[in-house]
């Protein structure tokens, strides 16, 4: 419109020109001829002219639109090192575990954060788990989520293998639930075979006849995590004993479908309002019966082949079948338990239950996760304006977790622990849990210290502690398993295709390693050649009688009172050691190269240098070794009034310091002061050995009949609370984990 009215005003001025320009007598027609030749070249000439022109600058422009990036390319926003992978081959891409390994461990109960849970090991699972309500005080409670405010009795695996089996009891006020978990790769199977879950309900003593507590309300779901339909089996909403309840189809396993069988005398029937959904993405399945009863619950992968054999596969797996199945995986577990761990028939059996406990917790506690964790931007990053983290990339994660209640993720410090235990039942689980860990390191050679992945995960974290900060590490605890690993291996303890694959594990792990190595070398090293100390505790804290060590995994430990680059601290360069040994020994039993070889053999022998450690932590006076830093003893939590602008001020604990801090070693014993007893750098001849020995058999000390206190009772901070919402955590109780590696 702009070019039209600009035409239209330049035409009428044309015009009204003409109309009144005055008459000219008529000009000589020689003259004319002539003038219009001449005058018509020069027309077409400026025609030409500003036509080419034009030309020009339209195709200059063009050529400058596809040249310029070329010359001087647009500088794209850069991806911050932080979350760049290490470019480097994976170990989970290893071939010992695809194929059969990878199907084998598909189906799991991978989920511990939920009482029962099932799921497989990708990233949009279908994820099956149980719910009940429970009965307290004539009022009724539902159980999905592992929680302490449940107040069961008891919960947890009595046995599990990692793969194919696993027992659990639940115990309620007036009802024990037990849950067993079968796996099974049979004639006519889909991809990862089938699986069954029998769930039984028991009373636990003798009740009065009332319907509330004779009476079992449980809840069995399944759901899609990619969102896909289901089909509702026929009849489903008039189930009989061995009814169809869904089918639906998925890439990997093909056609399915989900069947039950139950034991469950029918005493009612109960209409629910709401309608059904002819094709949801999740369902749940509601049994009331009248306790005892059971009922199993079989899954079956790739129905729709023509050699399916659905109603044999769902009778192996239901009934008296799958009673003897249970019965042979039990004890087979049995048998493997005393075989692997070397057990004496002079050993008590209550102890041989705890231990079978304990291994059925640690493994049926194994999860599988999937999703990016939040890291915390460096502060020179611009990647995004007033945003302070972006996501790692897309990962998953498959670990055991320190806790089912309240940690039900990984953490990479207590991953270390939890090897020491898995690798003697399983090496290959345990390679393939290593192998998750060390795939999620960054191209620095950082990896995050807690794996908060998917929306599970994260439920159960608060928000401050979601940011992972990429400055701070976590003990290398990997290389515990690593370092047993390796002793058996030389000591021939291993079968050959064993031994021979750990070897190709070690090779490919050796440039995560190193890198893993190095970051803690350059990133974590103190002020003095040798010393190092914990990155991440906050010098600015007013509301905490000892800054956190959260980066050193124990947590409220007591440091220095005054974080700052002089610290040094003990327990690291302990750990430091520990790695520079591992790595020399893979390094020699792989044959590498002799000059790495000997840089990790230099720096081992730098690091178990006994004159300098004394020399850097050891209190002479009682022959403890402590940290070293800006520290005073005399602090203390009191109460502060707050003004908050309203009629109403409140009051918060915060830290009052009594005395100007020095630097100097921090008197605190406990187990930092034990880290080079417990990682072997003392010689066996030293005066300080029988000194350390004397502070652990010290009842007013460490010693207790039921294990090491983790904070001497001599402490100035023994049990006290760090903040007003913290009481202590390693400030006294009783930690198995160090205790596990002084064996």
């Amino acid at each position: 419109m702009a070019g039209t009215s600009r035409g239209s005003t330049r035409s009428r001025a044309s015009k009204s020109s003409a109309e009144n320009a005055p008459i000219l007598s008529p000009p000589n027609p020689k003259l004319r001829k002539d003038k219009t030749r001449n005058n018509s070249l020069i027309r077409i000439f400026n025609v030409n002219l500003k036509f080419l022109l034009g030309f020009g600058i339209i195709s200059f422009a063009i050529a400058l639109f596809f040249i310029y990036p070329i010359v001087n390319p647009m500088e794209k926003p850069q991806k911050p090192r932080v979350i760049t992978p290490l470019p480097a081959p994976k170990l989970t891409d290893l071939p010992m575990f695809q194929g059969e390994h990878r199907e084998s461990l598909y189906w799991g109960t991978y989920r511990p954060q939920v009482y029962f849970g099932v799921r497989a090991r990708t990233p949009q699972s279908l994820v099956a788990g149980l719910m009940w309500i429970g009965v307290k005080d004539g009022r009724y409670f539902m159980r999905h989520v592992c929680q302490d405010s449940d107040e069961l009795k008891q919960y947890g695996w009595t046995s599990h293998n990692g793969r194919d089996y696993g027992h659990q009891v639940l115990t309620e006020q007036t009802m024990s639930l037990t849950t067993s978990f079968l796996k099974l790769k049979g004639r006519g199977s889909g991809y990862g075979g089938d699986w069954a879950v029998r769930i039984g309900a028991q009373s636990n003593e003798s009740i009065p006849d009332d319907e509330m507590l004779n009476t079992a309300h449980l809840f069995f779901y399944m759901a899609d995590e990619g969102g896909k339909s289901f089909n509702l089996g026929r009849g489903v909403l008039d189930i009989h004993d061995d009814s169809v309840l869904a089918s639906g189809s998925r890439s990997d396993t093909g056609d399915w479908q989900l069947h039950l069988l139950s034991e469950a005398r029918k005493f009612g029937h109960l209409l629910l309002s709401d309608s059904s959904d002819d094709s949801p993405n999740i369902l749940v399945f509601q049994i009331s019966a009248r306790i005892p009863f059971r009922a199993d619950i079989v899954f079956l992968s790739g129905t729709s082949t023509r050699d399916s054999r659905v109603e044999e596969r769902v009778s192996r797996l239901t009934g008296i079948s799958l009673t003897s199945l249970l019965s042979e995986k039990q004890k087979e577990f049995d048998d493997k338990f005393k075989k692997c761990f070397s057990l004496s028939d002079e050993l008590g059996l209550e102890s041989v239950s705890v231990g079978k406990v304990a291994l059925g917790n640690m493994l049926g506690g194994i999860g599988y996760f999937f999703g990016q964790s939040k890291i915390l931007l460096p502060s020179t990053s611009t990647l995004n304006a007033g945003d302070n983290s972006v996501l790692y990339w897309p990962a998953e994660l498959y670990t055991a977790v320190p806790s089912r209640p309240f940690f039900p993720r990984g953490f990479l410090w207590d991953e270390g622990f939890h090897q020491l235990l898995i690798w003697r039942w399983d090496i290959y689980i345990s390679l393939d849990i290593i192998g998750h860990w060390l795939d999620l390191m960054n191209i620095d050679g950082w990896i995050p210290r807690e794996l908060i992945l998917g929306a599970e995960a994260l439920s159960k974290v608060p928000e401050e502690f979601v940011l992972q900060h990429p400055t701070n590490g976590n003990p290398p605890t990997l290389f515990l398993a690593l370092r047993d690993v390796i002793s058996n291996l030389k000591k021939e303890k291993f079968a050959a295709a064993e031994a021979s694959d750990i070897s190709v594990f070690l090779d490919r792990a050796f440039v995560r390693l190193e890198a893993w190595f190095k970051w803690f070398n350059t990133t974590q090293s103190g002020k003095e050649l040798g010393s190092y100390y914990w990155h991440g505790r906050d010098a600015a804290t007013i509301r905490e009688l000892n800054p956190k060590t959260l980066s050193s995994g124990l947590d409220d430990y007591p440091r220095a009172s005054h974080p700052n680059e002089d610290e040094r601290h003990v327990d690291l360069r302990c750990w430091m050691h520990l790695a520079a040994d591992s790595m020399h020994s893979i390094a020699e039993l792989l044959k590498m190269d002799k000059d790495v070889e000997k840089e990790y053999g230099f720096t081992a022998k730098m690091l178990s240098d006994f004159e300098l450690l004394n020399k850097m932590h050891l209190d002479s006076a009682n022959g403890a070794y402590c940290d070293y830093g800006n520290h005073t003893e005399k602090v203390q939590l009191t109460w502060k009034i707050l003004e908050t602008g309203s009629n109403y001020p409140r009051r918060e604990l915060v830290r009052k310091v009594l005395e100007k801090p020095v630097l100097q070693l921090v008197p605190h014993l406990g187990y930092v002061s034990l880290f080079p007893f417990i990682l072997r750098l003392i010689p066996p001849d030293s005066w300080i050995l029988d000194r350390q020995l004397d502070l652990i058999s010290n009842r007013s000390i460490l010693w207790t009949d039921y294990g090491l206190r983790s904070l001497s009772k001599t402490s100035s901070m023994y049990m006290k609370r760090n903040t007003e919402h913290d009481p202590p955590y390693w400030r006294g109780p009783i930690w198995i984990l160090l205790r596990v590696v002084m064996k």
